[in-house]
Order: structure tokens, then sequence, then C-alpha cells
């Protein structure tokens, strides 16, 4: 427990709310207390009183705020850079290594832009690498022209910094890493249908293929990949995660998940190379070892997945290497599709002339109508790291983004 909680919570309430016009930001706090040392464990039982110092702080008019903060200044620690972004636990000078992972199911738009800026931002502040992964392990939800327009649209919003890497390019390191699971008694290919291993799920038993030993395993695991005769079909075995006493978990999602399934469909990039495809959270935890993530921003509908990837480090003996993780609330935005396999079918008909339509809201469509990348750093800061979910619509939208890009 940090010393003088409530006085350093206030100070940086202070601080923040001077960086945003007079209101300061629960999640930026937050996230400043964890870099003086609160743990994630302690912030449920402080949340409410730092909630009740955000609050007066921003009841206070902008005088009495920059007023108060005059006094408490030497509380916070100094830092120098984007006084905008807020502190970034762990952080070392040029060591900063995070990621934006979209996938290749069509070109970038507003949400893509305002959740990846921020790790962009602090890699551009810290000093590091900051990598656009094109996440496309899943040879049914590919549209062909996503590799270059996602590309070129990271270029512009990006300062062409970010390092591209596309996934299904990776296909080695997944394999490899599954058998390195399987070697530690910690994966196991499962035969079970899905309905029957839904029954063991809803009853925290063990599937029968859970006591297989390793060797038979790995002839399992060789099945899977080959093409032969004795080769399983699709749908006849998955690789799944297996942890000690997982199918007991108290959340099912832990149970026994997936990490590799067979899938014959045509991949658009590799063809027919491969038979096994990775599920997300074996790709994105090889991944991240692989390039030595440090800090990871995601939207928190993926905590079941953070937890599923760091229980796989600690299976590999590398849980104190597991990424700094921060969660972010979802932006509901009130009348903006940002699903692109439905605004790819509008396009098709014809209700929309092309990506760059002005009534879309994609990246290709706004950079036309004049916007810049600033203007999407500096939203994205003004949201900063919170967990609280938005609504927002579509004037409201623009009035902010046409501030921010003045």
């Amino acid at each position: 427990m940090i010393k003088n909680l409530e006085k350093k919570a206030r100070a940086y309430a202070l601080k923040n709310a001077i960086a945003y016009d007079g209101i300061a930001k629960m999640g930026s706090v937050i996230s400043a207390l964890f870099n003086e040392g609160l743990k994630p464990g302690e912030v449920k039982k402080n949340s409410a009183k730092i909630n009740e110092v955000v609050s007066e702080v921003n009841n206070l008019s902008k005088e009495e705020q920059e007023k108060e903060f005059k006094k408490l200044e030497k509380v916070v620690q100094v830092r120098e850079g984007r006084e905008g972004l807020p502190e970034l636990p762990n952080a070392k000078k040029g060591k900063v290594i995070m990621r934006f992972a979209p996938s290749a199911s069509g070109p970038l738009h507003v949400g893509h832009a305002l959740t990846a800026s921020l790790s962009f931002l602090f890699v551009k502040e810290y000093g590091g690498k900051f990598y656009l992964r094109i996440e496309d392990t899943n040879p049914e939800n590919i549209y062909p022209k996503a590799y270059s327009m996602i590309e070129k649209e990271s270029d512009w919003l990006f300062d062409g910094t970010a390092d591209v890497i596309i996934q299904s390019d990776r296909m080695k390191f997944y394999y490899e890493y599954a058998e390195k699971l399987i070697k530690k008694d910690s994966a196991y290919v499962c035969t079970c249908s899905s309905e029957r291993f839904k029954e063991f799920v809803d009853k925290k038993i063990n599937c029968p293929c859970r006591k297989l030993d390793v060797k038979e395993n790995l002839e399992r695991w060789k099945r899977m990949l080959d093409k032969g005769k004795v080769s399983f079909g699709e749908g006849e075995a998955v690789l799944r995660f297996k942890a000690q006493n997982s199918m007991k978990d108290k959340n099912p999602a832990m149970r026994d998940f997936p990490l590799a399934r067979i899938n014959l469909t045509k991949h658009e990039r590799q063809g027919n190379k491969y038979r096994v495809w990775p599920l997300m959270n074996l790709a994105v935890c090889v991944d991240d070892i692989e390039l030595g993530m440090t800090h990871v921003i995601r939207a928190k509908d993926h905590r079941d997945n953070a937890e599923r990837q760091k229980k796989m480090y600690e299976a590999l003996g590398i849980g104190k290497k597991f990424p700094w993780t921060s969660f972010l609330g979802r932006i509901k935005f009130k009348d903006f599709e940002l699903s692109t396999t439905k605004m790819r079918k509008e396009i098709e008909e014809g209700r929309y002339s092309g990506w760059d339509d002005s009534r879309l809201p994609t990246i290709a469509s706004l950079k036309k109508q004049g916007y810049k990348p600033e203007a999407f750093w500096k939203f994205a800061e003004r949201i900063g790291l919170s967990e609280n979910d938005k609504v927002i619509d579509r004037k409201e939208f623009f009035r902010l983004l046409d501030d921010f890009n003045k």
C-alpha cells in the first residue's frame, strides 16, 4: 500500500484536471498511482476514495485547481513529455514495446484509431518499438485488400513508425510453441465433439483426452498437422490448453480453452500451405513473447483473453515477463456502423461509393475529408486509460474531432 494515497490521488487528479480543461479522469489518476506503487489488487478497496477525490477536484474552478496544485506539485512524480498522457507504469526509457493488432477483415476505422493512438503515443514519448500486427489466422474472415489498406492507413496515422508483421507469415512460431506446451504437459489434443466438451465444461469434469501422456499428444498433434491418410479431418481434433484443476475454475472461459484447430479453407495469403491454424490466444501470446511486449492496451471485453494468455506465460515458465496490461472501456457510437464486414457488404450493394465515402467512419474517409493524424492522437489522450464505457453520437464525435483538428 502506498503512503499518503489520498494526498497523492488529489495531486494527480489536480494535475490531470489542469491538462484536460478542468476535468480529471479516474482511469488516468489510477494509472498514475500504479506508477507510485499501487497494486492492481488494491484498486477495488480504494476506488471509492479515489473517485471521491476526483469528484471534489472536478467541482473546483480552474483557478482553484491551479492554486491547490502549486501546493501539491512536489507530491507527484515529475515526467518530461506530453502532459495529456497518463503515467505508464514500469516504463523504461527507450524500452517500451507496444502493439496494435487489427484483423485482416477490413480497413481501419475510428475505433481502431482511438485505441491504437494511445499505444503509439506512449512509445513515441518513452521510446521503444511500436508494432502493427495484422491478425489473419482465420482463413474464413479475410478481406484481400485489407493488407495494403491497413499498412497504408497505419503509415499515415502513425508517422510511418510502426513495424508491420503479419501473423500468417509466422506460423512456424505458433507450431513451435504449441509443441512446447504439449511437452510441458500444458496442452493436449482433444477429439471430443464440441457438444460433448461443453458438457464437461458445464459439469466441471475432465475430458477423457486430458489424461493422455505427452507422447500420445505429440502423435495426435502430428496427425493434426499431416496431410496423409491417418491425419485428422476438419473438426475432428482441437489443441487445448491444460492447467492444473482448470476444469474446475470458477470462470468457464478458463476451462481448457482451445489453442489451435484444423481449417481447410484456402488462405488468401498462404493458400493451402497450412491446415492447422492457431486461435487468437495462442497466436497473440506467442507474438507478445517473441516481440518482447512490455505494455498492452486492449478493450476490456478481452479481460478473459488476457487472463488466458497470462496462464500460458506461466505454463512456459515466464510468468514474470507478462506485459503490463490496461483495459479500455467501450466507445459506443450511437449512429456509426463500425463493422467492416457490414460496411463491405453495403459498399458492394452500392449504398456507399467506396471505403472513402464521406458517410463512413473509416480512416480512408476521414483522411480524404482533411482530418490530420494529430486529431486522433489528441482525441485518444482525452479518453485516456479509462475502463468506463462511453456513448457518443455522430454529431458530438465530429464536434470534438473538429476541435482537435484545428
